[in-house]
């Protein structure tokens, strides 16, 4: 009868390693671009037929992240609540999927589109 050596078979767990020691995660900007921007497609209500969608860039520096967003919008609508809108969605999301502190988003309104009927009838003096 042979003996068993000690430890053989015997597997142990391995041991904790300190958070400072495990590593880091790098969330490329164009990630948390495309979550910008499918937030800002979520907060920017019903769009015109003709408008492109929501765009964002992104600058991300030590876990901070400033966006600016890009819109197109029907006009007549209340612009400064939709941008509020857009902000604050934006601001949620990516600090609860990323968790990026988001001290700043800036909305620009590039193009608004009138209603499909006042362009129908032409402009009137």
């Amino acid at each position: 009868m042979t003996g068993v050596s000690e430890g053989a078979g015997i597997s142990r767990p391995p041991t904790a390693v300190p958070p400072g020691e495990r590593g880091a995660t790098r969330i490329a900007d164009r990630v948390v671009a495309k979550i910008a921007s499918q937030a800002a497609r979520e907060a920017a209500g019903e769009l015109p037929a003709e408008a492109t969608p929501p765009h964002a860039t992104v600058i991300v520096r030590h876990d901070t992240a400033r966006v600016r967003v890009h819109l197109e919008l029907g006009y007549p609508a209340d612009i400064g609540a939709r941008c509020r809108a857009v902000r604050r969605h934006v601001t949620e999301r990516v600090g609860a999927l990323v968790g990026f502190d988001v001290p700043e988003v800036a909305v620009q309104v590039e193009r608004l589109y009138p209603p499909a009927s006042a362009t129908a009838q032409g402009r009137t003096r």
